[in-house]
């Protein structure tokens, strides 16, 4: 399949040959769900805590006599009965993550560029690259295109001013190929891929 290609400016580059496997599948939500799955679970920090009984601050010398006082048995504050007493199978740091095969999750990025391509969400561009580091030309230069929410995918790396120039407008990302990844190129609205990211990713992907 073909796509025209874009200069930054607005101006035609010609057109460039994508892939009908990355490009042109049939979008599956449930392989694409599971992809996003295992990435945000990996991400999750696991870090949540809470004390049980052994842990909590009370003294642990028995409360009032065992037998005779009509109420029921308790040995110390810290039972989870009580407020602020020991939480009883409360969560612990622990990890999230699982495994996904690595040739499904290629597949759910060639699902998720197939997706912008069927939605005519993806855009081509020429270059990525900036002689200056200057935000409020490129800003403009985004702002004419209309790319609210956009992700940026260049090649193997990103062009340093065009980075620091792009790091301070809100909604748009900048990624190197390797960084590309299904969640992120999801979230936002337009996906924008240089012709030299196109090359890396069909030899990522391919």
């Amino acid at each position: 399949m073909k796509a025209d290609v874009i200069k930054l400016d607005g101006g035609t580059a010609g057109s460039v040959e994508l892939s009908e496997d990355l490009f042109g599948l049939e979008p599956r939500a449930d392989i694409l769900h599971r992809v996003v799955r295992w990435q945000r679970n990996n991400a999750q920090a696991g870090t949540h805590k809470v004390k049980t009984r052994s842990e909590t601050s009370y003294s642990t010398k028995k409360i009032y006599r065992q037998k005779g006082t009509g109420g029921a048995r308790h040995g110390d504050r810290n039972a989870p009965i009580f407020r602020k007493g020991g939480i009883y199978k409360g969560p612990t740091p622990r990890s999230h993550g699982h495994d996904l095969p690595k040739k499904f999750r290629k597949l759910g990025l060639r699902h998720a560029l197939s997706a912008k391509a069927a939605a005519g969400e993806l855009v081509v561009i020429d270059t990525a690259a900036l002689d200056t580091p200057k935000t409020s030309a490129l800003a403009k230069q985004v702002r004419e295109l209309g790319w609210k929410r956009a992700l940026i995918i260049d090649g193997a790396s990103v062009d340093e001013n065009f980075a620091k120039a792009a790091r301070n407008i809100e909604g748009l990302d900048v990624l190197p190929t390797m960084g590309a990844n299904v969640y992120d190129i999801l979230k936002r609205d337009i996906l924008v891929i240089t012709k030299a990211g196109v090359e890396a990713l069909e030899a990522r992907l391919k």
